[in-house]
């Protein structure tokens, strides 16, 4: 049966049963649905070995979304038995057709079953029967859909479990629930985070006179940051100025309109002063900074009441203004030239670390953004936002954003929670950013039930099921991190390396420590990826040896991949040995033990033993391996591991924009990710083609 015919005979039978006052369909109704998506219902059929379970489910963050693995007994295990990709895959409907789901279901043990019993029985895979059916219920979730146009029914679950495999499939059970469409809110006008992160004039509520709040600590930042007191407004009655900035009595004293508005009150004065800021009409962006804005019981009704006004507000000429926050610690535009952080400057310096700032960060926790930035100045975004409980603008809608936005190349984002439907937003969002040559770095948090209590009581989000949330955003491109190194990890990297060419998934490895050179090829896999030891040319080889000859090493060192260089090499022997590999079109990427404690390697501030021989001296790795990183299009990781004592030579590397991890399984396993990220995404971009557009 054709897609359109099945989403008939569906419309129908969702039709009668809603006729007839239920929300879910009857044996009869199930079996003629199922005829029409390629399968039979048959529950007196007997268990079999390699059950399947299918299923389309609506969820509040993801919309519909389709899932296929272990059914029947095997699908009554723990998922967290098994591998990721391997008991279940998922993907939101609207970002996959039937051939890519079919690919992605392949992955698990459940298919893994299926093609070892259809090979020793001499028969075909099922891929034919299960194609089809994916691309039915997938025009299933097109036809019936959250904010389907035309939808008179919401599919909420269509469940197909246990599902046995052959040239037509046989579901032994199944069921379907489905309910009237629900209102959806009106669209933010995200054109206006122009506004946000690039303010022509900013007004500030909440600043005190004669005290050191936050609203004060924010005006000195502004003031710190290099916004000029000109383009200043304080909006505080009986007050000249402050700190040198104009203060005028209020919004109804405001002559023409602001750009941005930070709001930094007490939570009870928010809501009327929203009233009127929405009245005025005389602001573009409004950042609210108060907490206790949802967050307890007490507050969440009026705070819900506070967005459906902001909401309403958006469908007003022009769209109404934009609120990032509340419970939000502000905004760091370095193109904007301000710093709203109510975090002093003396805590939190912001010295430009790379030569061009292309990375922006947005996380609902604004501590999780001081506190990675504090402990990597070298992330360095351009743009920095803390989005609180998302009271109206959305993970969804800054992504959006600035997935398109010129001289953006990768974002890191932490998540608490999403809005209903907001994830699908954001997946999308993901999507179209990976197709157009970015990265995107997620990381969730609550991934269990007492990290769940502590999101919801932070930033008033709904964490959702952590395991669903990565697959789905996997499969829509995002790198998803696992912890906070983790982020840090593939943030930087995704930021470093980009511009480089990823090729493919074969590696160079070398150091003089042997330990460091097994290490790294010990951590060439991930989950459902690996990357491999690319085997050395012939003329590779001999580069090699002649290094190690010149370099008086050749007695002791071996030829191969990955390589021990011996702790008596120095700068020049890592780094002509590193750009040998670099040469070799065999190799995709080459990951170098920069030895720091060796004592050939001129890897200290300043040496007592050997004056000169340190990082000041041209010879240095800190001089000589800039420039070899830069000359080459494919990736070159320098490792440190070692103490304080070299972290002036690290510096020195990262400043000068050469990618850097002080231990050599952090570093290999970021660039495993990153390669099969950028792997994946090459093949989304084919699979594709102008999709980005």
């Amino acid at each position: 049966m054709s897609a359109t015919s099945t989403t008939t005979t569906a419309g129908a039978l969702l039709a009668q049963a809603a006729a007839q006052g239920r929300d879910q369909l009857n044996a009869s109704e199930l079996q003629a649905l199922l005829e029409g998506l390629g399968a039979t219902l048959d529950a007196t059929a007997p268990e079999a070995p390699g059950e399947l379970a299918i299923s389309l489910t609506n969820t509040r963050e993801f919309g519909l979304v389709i899932s296929a693995g272990q059914g029947g007994v095997d699908g009554e295990l723990d998922p967290a038995n098994f591998r990721r990709d391997r008991a279940c895959v998922h993907a939101a409907a609207e970002l996959t057709d039937a051939a890519d789901f079919l690919a992605l279901f392949k992955r698990t043990l459940a298919y893994q079953k299926l093609s070892r019993k259809a090979e020793r029985s001499g028969g075909a895979a099922p891929d034919a029967a299960l194609q089809a059916v994916f691309a039915n219920l997938l025009a299933l979730a097109r036809a019936f859909a959250p904010g389907a146009a035309g939808a008179a029914q919401v599919l909420q679950s269509l469940e197909l479990d246990p599902v046995q495999t052959g040239d037509r499939l046989l579901v032994r059970a199944a069921s379907c629930r489905f309910a009237a469409p629900r209102p959806t809110p009106l669209p933010r006008p995200i054109h206006k985070i122009d506004k946000l992160i690039h303010p022509k004039r900013i007004g500030l509520v909440g600043v005190s006179g004669s005290g050191m709040n936050f609203g004060r600590i924010i005006l000195r930042n502004l003031i710190g940051s290099g916004y000029p007191k000109d383009q200043l407004l304080v909006l505080k009655p009986g007050e000249a100025e402050i700190d040198g900035v104009k203060c005028i009595e209020g919004l109804s004293a405001l002559q023409g309109k602001l750009d941005l508005l930070i709001v930094a009150v007490a939570a009870s004065a928010v809501y009327p002063l929203v009233d009127e800021i929405i009245e005025s009409d005389a602001v573009e962006t409004v950042m609210l900074i108060p907490g206790g804005m949802g967050e307890t019981k007490k507050s969440r009704e009026p705070a819900a009441t506070l967005a459906a006004r902001i909401n309403a507000a958006h469908g007003k000429p022009g769209g109404g203004p934009i609120f990032v926050g509340a419970n939000c610690l502000g905004v760091v535009s370095h193109p904007g030239a301000y710093d709203s952080w109510f975090i002093p400057l003396e805590r939190l310096p912001k010295p430009k670390k790379k030569e061009v700032r292309n990375a922006v960060m947005i996380s609902q926790s604004g501590a999780f953004m001081i506190t990675r930035l504090s402990q990597n100045p070298w992330l360095d975004p351009a743009y920095m936002l803390a989005i609180g409980n998302q009271t109206d603008l959305t993970h969804g809608d800054m992504l959006s954003y600035f997935a398109t936005l010129p001289g953006i190349e990768s974002a890191g984002i932490y998540i608490e929670g999403f809005k209903d439907l907001d994830g699908l937003h954001f997946a999308k969002a993901v999507r179209r950013a990976v197709l157009g040559g970015r990265q995107v770095v997620v990381y969730k948090s609550g991934r269990t039930a007492p990290g769940q209590g502590g999101v919801m009581g932070h930033t008033a989000s709904i964490a959702g099921d952590p395991a669903l949330f990565e697959s789905v955003l996997r499969h829509a491109g995002a790198i998803v991190a696992e912890d906070f190194n983790s982020f840090d990890d593939l943030f930087y990297i995704a930021g470093a390396l980009q511009g480089k060419k990823i090729g493919g998934n074969r590696l160079g490895a070398l150091s003089g420590a042997g330990f460091e050179a097994v290490g790294m090829a010990d951590s060439i896999e991930s989950d459902g990826f690996a990357m491999e030891m690319g085997e050395l040319e012939d003329t590779t080889v001999q580069k090699v040896e002649a290094i190690l000859v010149a370099k008086k090493l050749d007695q002791l060192v071996e030829v191969r991949n990955p390589i021990d260089i011996n702790p008596g090499a120095d700068d020049e022997a890592h780094l002509e040995i590193a750009e040998a590999f670099l040469q070799d079109p065999n190799i995709d990427a080459v990951i170098v033990g920069l030895d720091p404690t060796a004592p050939s390697v001129r890897a200290l501030q300043s040496s007592k033993l050997r004056p000169g021989y340190d990082i000041t001296d041209p010879k240095s790795t800190v001089h000589l391996m800039p420039v070899l990183a830069a000359r080459h299009d494919k990736p070159l990781i320098g490792i440190l591991d070692g103490g304080t004592l070299y972290d002036a030579m690290t510096a020195g590397l990262m400043d000068r924009g050469v990618c850097c991890f002080r231990n050599c399984a952090r570093g290999t396993r970021a660039l495993v990710r990153y390669v099969q990220a950028c792997l994946y995404a090459e093949h989304l971009r084919k699979a594709r083609p102008g999709a980005a557009d």
